[in-house]
C-alpha cells in the first residue's frame, strides 16, 4: 500500500517542453506527486545541445541540483563548469545565484532540481532584461494556482505615480 507522501517516478508521467532549437526538457514534478508544498523537487532530462532554462535567478527561491547522468556546462556566477554525476550545486536568491545548465555532452543529462516554493517570485532573466512575476504559488508550482503572472522588459517600467489619480 503507498502512502500518500511516497512516489517513485516509474509511477510519473513525462511532461514535454520544447522551444526552438535551444531549449527543452522532459520533467517529472516528484514533489507535486507526493503533495509537497514548501519544498519543490522536479526530476528533469535534456537532450545534447539543449537547456531547460535561460540563465536566471530568482528573487525569492533558492534552488539547487544534483546531476544523476550526463555531462554539461553549469553557468553561474560568471563561470563556466562542467558539472558531471554525482555532482550538486546550490543557487542562492540573488543575481549571485544566476545560473543556466546546458546539456553539451551526446548523451541526455538527467537531474534533479530542488526549490523552496516561495510565492510571490520575481524570476529576472539578465541577459535579456527581461523580468517574470508569478503570484499565488511558486514559479515552479501549479500554474492552475497562479492568480497573476507576466513576463517583463525590464527597461518598460514605469514611474510609481504614473497612471494614478
Amino acid at each position: 500500500m503507498r502512502r500518500p507522501n511516497l512516489t517513485n517516478e516509474e509511477e510519473l508521467r513525462w511532461a514535454k517542453h520544447s522551444y526552438g532549437e535551444n531549449f527543452g526538457y522532459r520533467r517529472k514534478s516528484l514533489s507535486s506527486a507526493t503533495g509537497g508544498e514548501k519544498l519543490g523537487c522536479s526530476l528533469y532530462e535534456v537532450e545534447p545541445g539543449r537547456r531547460a532554462w535561460p540563465y536566471h535567478y530568482h528573487g525569492a527561491n533558492e534552488e539547487a541540483i544534483y546531476v544523476l547522468e550526463g555531462a554539461g556546462t553549469l553557468r553561474m556566477g560568471g563561470v563556466k563548469v562542467p558539472p558531471e554525476k554525482g555532482d550538486y550545486a546550490t543557487f542562492p536568491a540573488s543575481p549571485e545565484g544566476a545560473h543556466q545548465l546546458v546539456n553539451s555532452s551526446d548523451e541526455i543529462l538527467r537531474y534533479l532540481c530542488i526549490s523552496t516554493m516561495a510565492e510571490p517570485d520575481a524570476t529576472v532573466y539578465p541577459d535579456s532584461g527581461k523580468v517574470g512575476i508569478v503570484v499565488g504559488a511558486a514559479s515552479g508550482g501549479p500554474k492552475e494556482k497562479w492568480v497573476l503572472s507576466g513576463l517583463f522588459r525590464r527597461e518598460d517600467g514605469v514611474d510609481y505615480y504614473e497612471g494614478e489619480d
